[in-house]
């Protein structure tokens, strides 16, 4: 297959295959009077590609993904791995999510922007080990 059809079934840029072939995501295909020659199982390659940044993994994940385990871990393995540590990041995000949603529903009350300082500076001062007495 050549690169236009590939990003017509993918429904990719070629452009795109480009940049995940230099960015050894995709195998380097073979050539044929200079141009490149896909075997259809760069369609199935790309389609994994395309589930992992759906589900948030960038692209040195899904390097690691490809190129990051012991010779013969299974699919599954990798996958598993990578999730478990995306998981983790979602519920860390997750978590700052909700503290900045608490932020953004509290009602200003202050009269004017050194009012608010103060109040920021002193809720701040309560928050920090050093004011309760640990480091």
């Amino acid at each position: 297959m050549t690169i236009g059809q590939v990003a017509k079934r993918s429904n990719l840029a070629a452009s795109t295959i480009r940049f995940y072939e230099q960015a050894r995501v995709l195998p380097k295909p073979r050539r044929f009077a200079g141009r490149r020659d896909y075997d259809t199982s760069v369609l199935e390659r790309l389609a994994v590609v395309q589930r992992a940044k759906a589900c948030g993994f960038s692209l040195a994940d899904i390097r690691q993904l490809f190129h990051g385990f012991r010779e013969g871990a299974p699919p599954s393995e990798r996958w598993e791995t990578l999730a478990r540590r995306k998981i983790t990041e979602l519920n860390e995000m997750a978590r700052k999510i909700a503290a900045i949603k608490e932020l953004l529903e509290r009602s200003c009350t202050c009269k004017d922007f050194a009012e608010c300082g103060r109040r920021i500076l002193a809720k701040a001062e309560c928050e920090t080990p050093s004011a309760t007495g640990s480091s």
